[in-house]
């Protein structure tokens, strides 16, 4: 019966992975620059983030939390200003070289993309606010969770996350072969400003709650 609870987590996993913000327009533009791999292992990034802030949610981690609570302010400045920075370089980065550089990076330059897809992600501390609100909403845990339950969904959102990353990977993989040199130039030079535009609408909204105290 225990495995309900696994599925659950991969129903959440999804329905938090699904939406494509910045995040996902970053892994895409992995995946056609770099090949279907990259693009995987940088959404696992991404899923790995989840999946911890799932385990803050799901098991009520007081310091964390509160740490996550108090800091949330510089958490989300630091993550749009760097995604910002990712999406200039994107725009300024000559795809050619930088589809050769994949080749001779290989696995070292996955454990970077990983790295850094897992910071962005964990930069968006509303994450668990999000993963709070849907064990809440859902009494997806039951009337009486055990630790055996938790472990479960907490796995089950990991999974989640890493199926939907699987699975847009490949569909973009299939495509990417499809593009020619012009048109992964210009694909660059779109994602770039996507995700600096996106970079730069999150670091404004991080001065929102300033701006509605003051107008208080």
């Amino acid at each position: 019966m225990d495995f309900q609870y696994l599925f659950k987590g991969i129903i959440v996993g999804l329905m938090v992975s699904i939406p494509l913000g910045p995040i996902g327009v970053l892994i895409i533009q992995k995946t056609i620059q770099k090949g279907r791999l990259a693009g995987f292992v940088s959404g696992m990034g991404a899923a790995v983030a989840d999946m911890f802030y799932a385990t803050v949610a799901a098991f009520g981690l007081g310091m964390v939390l509160s740490f996550i609570e108090t800091q949330e302010f510089y958490l989300q400045l630091v993550g749009s200003v760097f995604l910002v920075y990712v999406g200039l370089r994107i725009f300024f980065t000559n795809p050619i070289k930088q589809i050769r550089g994949a080749k001779k990076t290989g696995k070292k330059g996955m454990l970077g993309d990983f790295v850094s897809i897992f910071f962005l992600t964990a930069s968006n501390p509303i994450a668990v606010f999000v993963f709070v609100a849907v064990f809440a909403g859902t009494s997806i845990f039951g009337t009486n969770p055990t630790l055996r339950i938790e472990l479960f969904l907490i796995l089950g959102v990991l999974l989640g996350g890493g199926l939907w990353w699987y699975t847009l990977s490949t569909i973009i993989n299939i495509f990417r072969k499809k593009f020619r040199l012009k048109q992964l130039f210009w694909i660059n030079k779109i994602s770039g400003i996507v995700i600096a535009v996106l970079g730069f609408l999150a670091f404004l909204a991080c001065f929102e709650p300033i701006k509605s105290f003051l107008h208080s």
